[in-house]
């Protein structure tokens, strides 16, 4: 029976300028919950399950532009790069990259780039460029939030993303419309509350 069952399975998702190679959004990953390297010698490198590859901005910068150089040059939407393996998207002047562990399946990689580029086509009016996405931010830092959490996948609607991004869920929402904030729908409220209150505290008695 496997004992490293996991629902870890992005390393990092990436949004590169294509123009100047450099970063616009990137988010990478460590495992939530993981076994605890066993010697000490393992616990200095980044090889065990769940562990975050590119620890360092230095290390992930280096990783980026050798990744940009790689894909710049071939024509496939998957690679495997300094074993790991690469999905990626290209849309305008970005590159959308989902970087997963060597033995990770492709294809499940592959639905979640899929859908952060036809999210962020949702939420951007299908204008996914460098602008566009710096001005856009937060919708895009929240749809990959809702994509991704801590590695684990957990939506690839991109429906269901654009939806839950771009208006507040139904049962947060206050409805309004039906209170009255007048000074005597105030007074009221308060009157309320406070029988409420006294009844619950004659209960507790």
């Amino acid at each position: 029976m496997p004992t490293n069952l996991t629902l870890f399975s992005v390393n990092a998702i990436l949004i590169l300028s294509t123009d100047d190679q450099t970063r616009i959004l990137t988010k990478y990953y460590s495992a939530p919950h993981h076994a605890q390297p066993s010697s000490s010698a393992s616990s200095h490198n980044n090889n065990y399950p769940g562990a975050n590859p590119y620890p360092s901005v230095k290390e992930q910068k280096a990783f980026e532009k050798g990744l940009m150089e790689k894909t710049n040059k071939t024509s496939s939407d998957v690679i495997l790069y300094d074993n790991r393996v690469v999905v990626f998207k290209m849309e305008s002047d970005v590159m959308l990259y989902v970087v997963g562990g060597a033995e990770e399946n492709e294809i499940l990689l592959f639905g979640v780039v899929l859908a952060l580029r036809d999210s962020l086509s949702i939420l951007l009016k299908n204008s996914t460029d460098k602008r566009t996405i710096l001005e856009n931010y937060d919708l895009v830092s929240l749809a990959i939030d809702e994509i991704i959490d801590d590695g684990i996948i957990l939506e690839t609607d991109p429906v269901i993303v654009a939806s839950r991004v771009s208006k507040p869920p139904a049962q947060d929402m206050i409805a309004v419309k039906n209170i009255d904030l007048s000074e005597q729908g105030l007074t009221n409220l308060w009157d309320f509350g406070k029988q409420k209150l006294a009844e619950r505290m004659r209960q507790g008695l």
